[in-house]
């Protein structure tokens, strides 16, 4: 028997199922370049980080001036590097306070000290569905730390407000008011000497997670003011322990940007810091991970300098934009946007040039992005997730209709001349050749194609790969319930029912196919549908549930399809 169409079916299930083990082989052992470190070396800190001083200022360089050395921190909140003498006449020996802003959906701790932001909670994304502590995204554990820094850069000696400088804020909390659209968090920094006075303005807004940082300077000296404004993401981002079983693995995590034109995520074993820095318009820098980025956008039409420093786990990715200039009793204003939050795609999009690109849907992007949008509108309808993957996945399979029946027919006349071919194979069982050229011709003479039914089904892979980043990638659909015991579909089914229903109806599918004439190829698709479901028994619910809802289709279609062409042939037996 001819079976290319059964061996295209477990050929690729074989691939899918090799292509989902690879890619959790790769986050597991794939090799990453050693980075050389003395048996002595003292842990990195954000006190002892070199990273924590640099001052981007392409437009105007600033050196800054190293800070003392570490000293033992008495507890694991540790703060931001020790400030350089020359850069604010309002450094203070006392410690810096750290002021909260808080909206509906995002509380903004901001150190005074440079006006970093150091802690971000996000109040409606729980950490564990269920539980009350909220998903933070920066840090200030010493050998953890995680900061989003933004200043402006003088000339070089010249006293500036970079992320090093003192600020000074009237209170320590900002809250946003009772029917109020935003809530403004400002910051003082004056030299004396310069007669320069710089506030520095976090905008918030409510139910958005996109933040306006404005810069007014007001010169009232007698000399111009130059400066530049820069923001970069630094983080001490240790490997994620690796594996197949958890989600977040699958996930790039890291920094990445956009250039104005193409989007990079940074490898930073295999990118050397050498190849950014680099001259961008109307890009974007951001810090990656699963379902939450922090991402900082300049401001439009002007060109800024990107740049990247690693040390060890650490790595410093910034912008530095052009010098402006404050005239002597005149004044100048800087602006950029950052976005610290969820990958909320329509945020995202009107937050910056294809910022929505950090919804990672890597190579099948193009697929992904408009399978995303229908289940969007599904979702807008029925206000489920779970029931909209249903509707989605039943779209699909109606789009894909004429395809798969075609290969359904092919696999029903099979299935037909099963006892036929069988009786060949029989009578030829010692020539392979004469069988050969015996089956082509029963083939012919009953108009059965078996490559029929090859193309449909490659056509479809892709789409199915594209649904699985889509179902994976999108935070929409993070903790999201389903029903009953479905209540993330991000997450595995806690009971595994899905994946014994997936086992359940592939043997179902599998026994509405013609009958393999190799027994071990036969026990090989008996095997496969629990081969197939322990793939995905860790996989996110939502995929299985797609899995699940595609093969039961399929099941309705093919055996709709066996009923007609059985018929027909009963019909033409009669005749």
């Amino acid at each position: 028997m001819n079976s290319t169409n059964a061996r295209m079916f477990l050929w690729l299930g074989l691939v899918l199922a090799l292509w989902l083990n690879y890619e959790a082989w790769q986050r597991d052992y794939a090799p990453l370049e050693p980075v050389p470190q003395s048996a002595t070396a003292t842990p990195k800190t954000a006190a002892n980080s070199a990273l924590a001083t640099e001052i981007p200022g392409a437009a105007a360089p600033v050196t800054a001036t190293p800070p003392p050395a570490a000293k033992p921190a008495a507890t694991t909140d540790t703060p931001l590097a020790t400030p350089a003498e020359n850069t604010a006449s309002t450094a203070s020996t006392e410690p810096a306070r750290i002021v909260r802003v808080i909206t509906d959906v995002l509380t903004l701790e901001v150190s005074e000290q440079g006006g970093a932001v150091v802690g971000a909670q996000l109040t409606s994304y729980p950490l564990v569905k269920g539980e009350r502590q909220p998903v933070e995204l920066f840090n200030r554990a010493a050998n953890t730390f995680y900061y989003l820094q933004t200043g402006l850069a003088g000339a070089p000696g010249a006293a500036a407000p970079t992320h090093l400088a003192r600020y000074r804020a009237d209170a320590t909390e900002y809250r946003l008011a009772d029917g109020a659209a935003e809530v403004r968090l400002p910051l003082t920094w004056t030299d004396a000497t310069s007669g320069v006075t710089v506030t520095k303005t976090f905008v918030l807004r409510r139910g958005q997670y996109r933040i306006e940082l404005e810069y007014a300077v007001d010169n009232r000296g007698s000399t111009p003011w130059i400066a530049s404004s820069y923001a970069q993401i630094l983080r001490d981002d240790k490997p994620v322990e690796r594996s197949m079983f958890s989600v977040e693995s699958y996930a790039f995590k890291g920094p990445a940007y956009y250039n104005g034109v193409k989007y990079f995520k940074i490898d930073r074993s295999k990118v050397a810091d050498a190849e950014l820095p680099r001259e961008v318009t109307d890009g974007w820098i951001a810090g990656m991970q699963h379902h939450f980025v922090t991402a900082v956008v300049p401001e439009k039409g002007r060109a800024y300098r990107y740049s990247l420093k690693t040390e060890g786990d650490q790595y410093l990715l910034a912008v530095a934009g052009p010098a402006l200039t404050a005239a002597p009793q005149g004044s100048a204003k800087f602006a950029e946007t950052l976005y610290v939050g969820p990958k909320l795609q329509a945020q995202l999009k009107t937050t910056g040039p294809r910022l929505d690109l950090v919804a990672d849907y890597g190579r099948l992007t193009l697929l992904a992005e408009p399978l995303f949008w229908l289940l969007e509108q599904a979702h807008k309808m029925v206000g489920n997730w779970g029931w909209a993957i249903i509707l989605i996945t039943a779209l699909l399979k109606l789009v894909f209709y004429p395809l798969s029946e075609s290969s359904g027919k092919s696999m029903a006349k099979m299935r037909v001349l099963g006892p036929r071919i069988k009786n060949l194979q029989e009578t030829y069982k010692d020539d392979r050749e004469k069988l050969g050229r015996a089956m082509m011709d029963l083939y012919k003479r009953e108009k059965v194609n078996p490559l029929a039914g090859c193309l449909p089904i490659l056509i479809q892979m892709p789409v199915f790969f594209a649904f699985y980043w889509v179902l994976l990638e999108s935070v929409e659909m993070r903790q999201a319930p389903f029903m009953f015991w479905i209540q993330d579909l991000s997450s595995k089914d806690p009971f595994f029912v899905l994946p014994v229903l997936m086992a359940g109806a592939m043997f179902v599918q599998y026994k509405l196919n013609p009958t393999p004439p190799d027994p071990i190829q036969a026990k090989v698709f008996m095997i496969m549908p629990i081969f197939m479901s322990a793939t995905f028994a860790f996989f996110p619910a939502g995929l299985v549930l797609y899995w699940v809802t595609n093969t039961l289709l399929s099941i309705a279609q093919q055996w709709n399809i066996n009923r007609r062409i059985e018929a027909d042939a009963k019909k033409a037996h009669a005749g």
